[in-house]
């Protein structure tokens, strides 16, 4: 089975073909997951639309857990850049959703991305991007 990173990879290298398929730009950033250096996992653009930071999590969860501390980062590095933050979020079976960092549940240390929320106010990319 293969380790959080290479699940990571394999789910950011997915996503960067997805925007590419719907006619996006879309580049892994360099080290992402590792340490404090890269606050996000990929950027993306199309000419003339807006321009994103995506931070990608994928789980065989019903929730996803992220640490408050990264998406502060996440948050303030896109704002820096004058990028959109979203996280794009992938429970099994589902397929990917985007979803808005603002909805994420504060749980105290972390923020908590439950399936039913990302269900609820997560987007498909067609909808989120197009």
């Amino acid at each position: 089975m293969p380790g959080n990173k290479a699940k990571g990879s394999k789910a950011e290298r997915e996503l960067v073909k997805l925007f590419t398929e719907h006619g996006w730009r879309a580049v892994r950033v360099a080290g992402s997951g590792i340490g404090e250096d890269s606050p996000c996992d990929l950027i993306a653009g199309k000419t003339n639309r807006k321009a994103f930071t995506i931070e990608a999590k994928s789980s065989k969860k019903s929730i996803i857990y992220i640490k408050k501390s990264q998406i502060e980062d996440f948050i303030t590095f896109s704002y820096v850049l004058g990028l959109k933050p979203v996280i794009a979020a992938r429970f099994n079976y589902e397929g990917w959703l985007f979803i808005n960092p603002t909805d994420l549940k504060d749980t105290g240390k972390y923020f908590a991305l439950p399936l039913k929320t990302a269900k609820e106010k997560g987007k498909k990319f067609s909808q989120f991007f197009e």
